[in-house]
């Protein structure tokens, strides 16, 4: 009997899938695309045309070591369930199901405890070797970039050490077949792998590695020159715009926008940038205090004002003076509170609570809230002219929902944040992750996702990169799964197909009864009916009468039916 194919041992067909109703092919948890080899060849020509041979295979090199990192992932999800070296091996192979090339490793001398590699291999079949002679010739020079880079990818993330791999024979230069030679960089001798990346970007430290995978996944940051708020979406950057061009300037600024959206740290970055920075920042939220409290907090409050108050002290107002003050959700604040706020704003002066003592004060006010002023003040519940004092500069945060785009950015800052908070080296979020955080609705705004990031990053395992069941323990905001996959034969059908045909190849064993299988499905079947037969045999797909006949063949512990 044939030992079965490391494709088969590790089900890795069983991870490749097409979702035909959303158009989309799924590796594990990375996206594909299915395209054809002729325009791939034509696309790999255009580059050359306009970039050069240099140029172009620095690039087509990149992008296959990109490619080889994403595979090291799956490879490496897989270790403890094979030998370390069959493990290793899926690269070649999954090189192969791709559709890439045939690849076989002749000589491999790894040190596993050290990662230690040297690695010799075939390929047969090479598409990248078809389509250059096809459009250039037999040439000079290797040509198999893409693949060599992949080669190069692969094994540099499984061992986290670069290894570069070199073609020593390839079909573009008339050889009757390719091969390449794989060794740690510092062992080549030479530095010519600087022609292909740029200098120190390339380090014998898994570091360099995860930054290139971070890179794939859009954890880079975008052109916000602003540390702790990240976005590069048009929604966000207007925002930002404005806040930018406030921060020198003493006017007072309304910060709108759902909850969660970030508003404090906006203000913030407003006082940090502002002429007050070296002055006080001093924050309150409006809606979390009593009413009672709140012109107390406010203002102040003179000893023996009420009872409790056995010594005077500054509210925040004079705390911040010549600073700024973050009125949080003000719109939630009482209207006896409103009227001494527009009295403070008005004049620059206030009374502390039970005192007559007029004090000054220089504060420039920075309010927010989630509640839409207009319609509170239709309906009596905000005070026009209070509203006319604080939204001389209105900045709008828009909500997640509409700043997809920024999600990945978000995504990177904050595993970077609790990263060592949680003593995690973690690479990113899969592909089927970030597509999935971008299909949820996000009702809780950047607050919420700081949330599931950070819980994600407790549950994942170090190393691993974040998958959808870290995120969303309760369920994925994705549809189920569903539509087709590959078979062991390498027929493409459904999954529900592919799923019976696992069940009947598990019973197709040495000593498996038919009779015997058939006689207990038939008893679970009416187990489940509650011994009930006409419910029993809807549910094995047969008639009552041909249920009846079955169960007359042979004993049934179920027990009579109705």
């Amino acid at each position: 009997m044939t030992a079965p194919s490391l494709l088969e041992h590790f089900k890795l067909r069983s991870r490749l899938k097409f979702r035909l109703e959303d158009g989309q092919i799924w590796l594990d948890e990375n996206r594909m695309i299915l395209v054809h080899a002729k325009a791939f060849g034509a696309l790999r020509r255009d580059i050359i045309e306009a970039l050069g041979p240099a140029q172009a295979r620095r690039t087509m090199l990149r992008m296959g070591f990109i490619a080889g990192q994403l595979d090291a992932e799956i490879a490496r999800s897989l270790a403890g369930e094979g030998s370390n070296y069959d493990v290793f091996s899926i690269g070649p192979e999954m090189h192969a199901f791709e559709g890439v090339v045939k690849a076989r490793i002749t000589t491999a001398r790894i040190d596993w405890e050290q990662g230690t590699f040297f690695g010799e291999v075939d390929w047969q079949g090479s598409w990248e070797g078809e389509q250059h002679v096809a459009h250039f010739g037999v040439g000079e020079h290797t040509g198999c970039w893409s693949m060599t880079g992949y080669a190069s990818g692969y094994t540099s993330a499984y061992f986290r050490r670069f290894i570069e791999f070199r073609e020593t024979q390839c079909v573009c230069r008339g050889d009757p077949k390719c091969m390449l030679v794989g060794k740690p960089i510092d062992a080549w001798g030479d530095d010519a792998y600087l022609d292909y990346f740029p200098q120190g970007e390339i380090e014998d430290q898994l570091r360099e590695i995860e930054q290139e995978i971070e890179h794939l996944r859009g954890v880079t940051r975008g052109p916000v020159d602003a540390p702790n708020l990240v976005g590069n979406s048009p929604g966000f950057k207007a925002a930002f715009d404005l806040l930018r061009k406030a921060a020198p300037s003493p006017i007072n600024v309304l910060i709108l926008g759902e909850t969660g959206v970030g508003k404090e740290l906006f203000a913030h970055w407003l006082h940090e940038h502002s002429r007050r920075a070296d002055r006080p920042f001093v924050a309150i939220n409006c809606g979390a205090l009593p009413d009672e409290l709140v012109e107390s907090e406010l203002f102040g409050v003179r000893k023996g004002a009420y009872t409790g108050a056995q010594e005077s002290r500054p509210g925040r107002f004079e705390r911040a003076d010549g600073g700024t003050l973050f009125l949080d959700e003000i719109g939630d604040l009482s209207a006896s509170a409103q009227v001494k706020l527009l009295r403070v704003l008005q004049t620059g002066e206030l009374e502390r609570l039970g005192d007559d003592q007029v004090r000054k004060v220089d504060v420039r006010v920075v309010a927010a809230t989630h509640v839409d002023l207009r319609r509170a003040i239709a309906e009596g519940r905000f005070r026009s002219d209070l509203y006319y004092r604080l939204a001389i500069y209105p900045v709008t945060i828009p909500p997640l929902r509409e700043r997809l785009s920024d999600i990945a950015l978000l995504v990177g800052s904050l595993i970077e944040r609790f990263g060592p908070v949680y003593g995690k080296a973690v690479p990113g979020v899969s592909e089927r992750a970030m597509q999935a955080l971008c299909a949820h609705d996000w009702p809780g705004n950047v607050r919420e996702l700081e949330n599931l990031v950070e819980r994600a990053v407790l549950l994942v395992p170090p190393g691993a990169q974040i998958e959808v069941e870290h995120l969303f323990p309760g369920g994925s905001p994705l549809p189920p799964e569903c539509g087709a996959m590959v078979d062991s034969l390498g027929a493409v059908g459904r999954q529900e197909d592919a799923a019976q045909a696992r069940i009947n190849e598990a019973l197709l064993t040495e000593g498996f009864d038919l009779q015997d299988h058939v006689r207990k499905l038939l008893a679970l079947a009416l187990r489940r009916a509650d011994g009930n037969m006409t419910h029993a045999a809807r549910m094995l797909g047969i008639t009552r009468r041909q249920l009846a006949y079955r169960l007359k063949q042979g004993p049934c512990d179920s027990g009579e039916g109705t």
